[in-house]
């Protein structure tokens, strides 16, 4: 009887290999838009003329909606039902992808990639359906799986954003991902189903007994606080000087004060929004704190690599859209490699020494882009390489948080941990955009450009980031061993 438990609790059924593959779908669909108009950044520009500081919020606002929301949809998938909250979050998102076909200036364009955010928050929500479908012996290549998509949809959203802009123009990749979602969204409601699997629970008590209240306030506090930030970084960008200089403190004192009021309101509500014995705990924290650390990284190379390689010579390569997705490709295609055999080398190394390799990998990388970045090739070689570690970090890292988290807590520890990362990414682009403000002419050409200094202080901070990985991850190993040894 032993023995058959035992094969059982390692067995996948086909049921659940199929749910994994239309929830993987899901990840692919939402993560095509977050890459798909990167070429078009030097175009957008041009068409609304704007910033390279505005033209940064068409990803950084993408990925604040999707921070403030995926705590929520998290809490709201725990509550009200992971499929039903995962359906919704799509609709929604279809809703921004078919405004975006219209989107004839910056604040229609904001709206469509806002409402487009609020998708990406069904993360938690895919993540949790995931988790009721699979045993624990296996969660790990279901994650791989998952991170495949995820890879896949960024690799896809880029090769055939750049074909799609450069022959029709950037609208158009808004029409050719939306009946992409709509099928995605049909299947989902069709065929996947929740509970499929039943983990041993806590007992029930009389207040877990009650539905818990979605925490509005500590959402709209966490909202001003991360859009204050970001706005702060946006006039640092400007240039710090006598005109400027209360409003950028106004900014950051802004998101202080509402930083404070979120951690009293979280601390105070019966059922926060984010719930800091999460972010306590001794092995989730430093975890956490690696997925924002790779979010910042990521989102911090896109735009910068874009803008260097379609600037005209001497200050980038003079490339078109198409150029810039190929300097690009062999990033996503290690992220796509790395995270369909990380959960292969976590079954064989375990969670937390991926995590060390893959950030000494990243900063290997990111050294390399600091040193050299002169040509297209060593772009191309060094990007690849940050991509194989952070692929590893990150996946690794998303494994010790959905393995290690409380079965029911589920939905808000993964929750958190995609709130993180998406505050990362939503920091990178306008981290990008500050140090881009450093801008040359070149005679005889229209227009001013990044300094070849602004790519430097990019690929610093990729590089500082990756060391925050490095010692974040020997933490988490050091705290590991100490709770085995007890």
């Amino acid at each position: 009887m032993e023995e058959k438990y035992k094969k059982e609790t390692v067995t996948v059924s086909r049921s659940a290999w199929f749910t994994l593959t239309i929830l993987s779908s899901t990840l692919l669909t939402v993560f095509f838009s977050e890459t798909m108009l990167l070429p078009a950044i030097p175009e957008i520009m041009d068409d609304f003329e704007i910033s390279f500081g505005t033209a940064a919020w068409i990803f950084s606002g993408y990925m604040i909606v999707a921070a403030v929301m995926t705590p929520i949809a998290g809490k709201m998938s725990d509550v009200y039902g992971k499929k039903k909250i995962l359906l919704t979050l799509l609709i929604i998102y279809i809703s921004g992808t078919i405004i975006g076909v219209f989107a004839n200036d910056i604040s229609i364009l904001l709206i469509s990639r806002l409402l487009q955010g609020v998708g990406l928050a069904a993360v938690p929500a895919a993540f949790s359906l995931v988790r009721e479908s699979f045993p624990p012996a296996k969660i790990a290549i279901a994650i791989g799986v998952f991170g495949s998509a995820y890879s896949a949809g960024s690799v896809v959203g880029l090769m055939a954003g750049a074909s799609i802009i450069q022959n029709f123009g950037w609208n158009t990749t808004f029409f050719f991902i939306a009946p992409v979602a709509a099928l995605v969204t049909f299947l989902i409601a069709r065929f996947v189903k929740e509970g499929n699997i039943q983990e041993h629970l806590e007992p029930a008590t009389e207040s877990s007994l009650k539905k818990p209240s979605i925490d509005i306030k500590g959402a709209l506090a966490l909202s001003a606080t991360i859009i204050a930030f970001l706005i702060g970084l946006t006039l640092v960008q400007v240039g710090i000087g006598s005109e400027n200089v209360p409003q950028i403190a106004t900014a950051f004192t802004a998101s202080l004060i509402s930083l404070a009021v979120f951690t009293f309101i979280e601390k105070r509500v019966a059922s926060p929004l984010v719930d800091f014995r999460l972010l306590k705990d001794k092995i989730l924290q430093p975890s956490y704190i690696i997925l924002m650390a790779t979010g910042i990284v990521m989102f911090l190379a896109y735009p910068a690599i874009v803008q260097l390689v379609r600037s005209p010579v001497p200050l980038g390569f003079g490339g078109s859209a198409v150029d810039a997705a190929n300097v690009q490709l062999p990033f996503m295609i290690m992220f796509l490699v790395f995270a369909a055999t990380t959960p292969f080398i976590i079954n064989r190394m375990g969670n937390i020494k991926p995590i060390i390799i893959g950030a000494i990998i990243t900063l290997i990388g990111s050294i390399g882009l600091l040193m050299f970045h002169a040509t297209e090739l060593e772009v191309t070689v060094t990007l690849a390489i940050v991509a194989a570690g952070l692929s590893l970090a990150n996946l690794s890292a998303w494994n010790v948080v959905i393995t290690k988290s409380p079965m029911q807590f589920i939905g808000v520890s993964t929750g958190v941990g995609a709130l993180l990362l998406f505050i990362g990414m939503s920091i990178g682009p306008t981290l990008a955009g500050v140090y881009m403000a450093d801008y040359e002419t070149i005679r005889g050409v229209d227009g001013s450009y990044p300094s070849p200094g602004s790519y430097d202080l990019v690929f610093l901070t990729s590089g500082l980031l990756s060391a925050t990985c490095l010692a974040f991850a020997l933490i988490l190993k050091k705290r590991v061993t100490r709770i085995i040894a007890d």
